[in-house]
């Protein structure tokens, strides 16, 4: 028994200090005073600037929401525009405190970098845009396509695999940013742009006729979109973690940015737990009891973020699809505050 004790003491010590260095992200933005966040360069309806400077859109809500956890105000952001090619690198390197860059979590991308992904906030895959011109009914009719494609991205090895499978002829154009590959496609230099489903939608909308282009029905892949930390500091991907499942687990009880007050004086033990009138689960991630008050009443709860950036509320009008909720039809998830 007495040969367990120093065992013991060590794990204890371990412990703490795993602990101790856990808080450094939360601390560091707290000193800081706003929350550093990379987005996308520019992808309507999940980042975009305007011509005020002012960024919107679903991933960036997301950043408003975290920083309306730990300060209680969703405009102590600074967003940073980080390319497919950089973005892993600049998380890693500490040049952003989080990435909300609808970024594709795999495995490979977590053991390669050293990042972790805090869960899916938004169900997508891969498909082709085209010009309509073509009359193409299927992505099995693209053989000896022009197809521009970003590097540094899960896009290109997922149409790679699916023209070689199915025997067909391909050539790859190469563009580093959305606003490149839109100016390749309209100049001729490709005849189909293929990304995420939901980043086609929003590029053709950029497109000089939309309307003269289609997005082909045939869905290549799956790809999990979301939020992408460090894998140093347990405690900030727990954060940033619960920030998602509290967005979802507000759309599924019925409280929204709407009803956050009336939330408040309910009854109900699982709305006290998610407002925090009741329990203090945000305590042992260093947060204020009333954490998922301030995210619903900032940006709202799921459902107000996918209308109001991608969904019926806006200009891409993308259905919800797998993004329903689980007791809806779709895949969204989350485990309960409890």
């Amino acid at each position: 028994m007495l040969k367990m004790i120093p065992l013991l003491a060590l794990a204890g010590a371990v412990g703490f200090g795993g602990a101790a260095e856990a808080q450094t992200t939360l601390k560091a933005v707290q000193d800081r005073g706003s929350l550093i966040c990379g987005v996308n360069q520019g992808l309507e309806g999940f980042a975009i600037k305007d011509d005020k400077g002012q960024w919107s859109g679903f991933d960036v809500d997301f950043c408003r929401a975290l920083a309306a956890v730990i300060f209680n105000d969703p405009s102590k952001v600074q967003y940073v525009p980080v390319s497919a090619s950089d973005r892993f690198d600049v998380l890693k390197n500490k040049q952003i405190d989080v990435l909300s860059r609808n970024s594709t979590w795999t495995m490979g991308r977590e053991g390669d970098y050293g990042v972790m992904f805090t869960g899916t906030t938004y169900y997508d895959g891969q498909a082709f845009l085209v010009p309509k011109s073509r009359n193409l009914q299927s992505a099995l009719e693209l053989d000896g396509s022009k197809v521009c494609v970003q590097p540094g991205t899960t896009t290109e090895p997922n149409f790679t695999d699916f023209f070689e499978t199915n025997h067909m002829k391909y050539e790859t154009v190469h563009e580093v940013s959305v606003a490149d590959m839109i100016a390749a496609y309209q100049a001729g230099q490709c005849n189909v742009m293929t990304t995420d489903e939901s980043g086609l939608f929003a590029m053709r909308l950029q497109l000089a006729k939309p309307a003269d282009n289609m997005i082909l029905p045939d869905v290549i892949s799956k790809e999990p979109l979301g939020p992408v930390v460090r894998q140093d500091d347990v405690q900030w991907f727990n954060i940033v973690k619960w920030v998602n499942f509290a967005m979802i687990n507000a759309e599924e009880l019925g409280v929204s940015s709407k009803t956050i007050d009336d939330a408040l004086k309910s009854e109900k033990p699982s709305v006290k737990r998610l407002v925090g009138t009741e329990g203090d689960f945000g305590k042992p991630l260093g947060l204020t009891q009333d954490w998922a008050t301030r995210a619903i009443r900032a940006v709202g709860n799921y459902a107000e973020v996918f209308d109001r950036n991608v969904g019926a509320n806006s200009k891409l009008g993308i259905p919800r699809g797998l993004n329903e909720l689980w007791d809806n039809g779709g895949i969204q998830y989350a485990p309960p505050i409890r």
